[in-house]
């Protein structure tokens, strides 16, 4: 199991249990499986995300990503985690504007001493890049950005990849062109996805679909 999420709550300052933004959520993701998040806005996707990106802590409950608990991690030992099992990828694309589209892919992939070029190119040949290598982000459309941006997240061969609206700022049809190839690499690679959208459409293309409601699977 790539992800286990059990029982998790949520609250900040001033919240309620009845009111917290998760109450006692749970999921299982297996390796080269995606799983959609749907929900309201305010329902608690993105704080479910960010909790098993490990990138903020939960209440009660537990996160386990293949074994190991969340809740015993230190911030150093979560740091490394993401380093080495997890990838994000965000609605805003977040490329580097001084670096070329290569550059932007490598990376994470270069910072953590992980950066195979052969899989990278691949990478780039998959999601269309092959030509564009040596272009910067302002020279790009939305829709190239997004996928250097997938290709850079998938370039350290994550277990676990997590998105959050990657698609949101793209047409219909970007979208869906996009996620296609998001799918077959994900697929390919083995890694799990977990992505958090308000599109039906895009839900519809996962394996399975978990949805949201005042902080509850509904």
């Amino acid at each position: 199991m790539v992800l286990r999420i059990r029982e998790v709550t949520k609250s900040y300052p001033g919240q309620t249990p009845e009111t917290a933004v998760l109450r006692g959520v749970s999921l299982d993701l297996e390796a080269g499986q995606s799983l959609a998040l749907t929900g309201d806005s305010g329902s608690g996707k993105s704080t479910l995300l960010h909790l098993a990106a490990a990138l903020d802590s939960f209440d009660s409950g537990e996160i386990e990503i293949e074994g190991t608990r969340l809740s015993r991690l230190g911030d150093s030992q979560r740091a490394a985690l993401r380093r080495e099992k997890v990838s994000l990828v965000f609605q805003q694309f977040n490329l580097i504007s001084s670096l070329n589209v290569l550059q932007n892919i490598a990376l994470h992939a270069r910072l953590g001493r992980r950066w195979e070029a052969e899989w990278g190119h691949r990478l780039a040949e998959k999601l269309g890049l092959t030509s564009l290598l040596d272009r910067y982000p302002e020279q790009l459309s939305g829709g190239q950005q997004q996928r250097v941006a997938i290709a850079r997240a998938l370039a350290v061969r994550p277990r676990l990849l997590l998105a959050d609206e990657p698609t949101g700022n793209l047409d219909e049809s970007a979208s869906e062109a996009v996620m296609e190839l998001m799918l077959e690499l994900v697929r390919e690679s083995g890694t799990a996805l977990f992505l958090v959208t308000h599109s039906a459409a895009i839900a519809k293309m996962l394996d399975r679909r978990l949805h949201l409601q005042h902080g509850m699977a509904a």
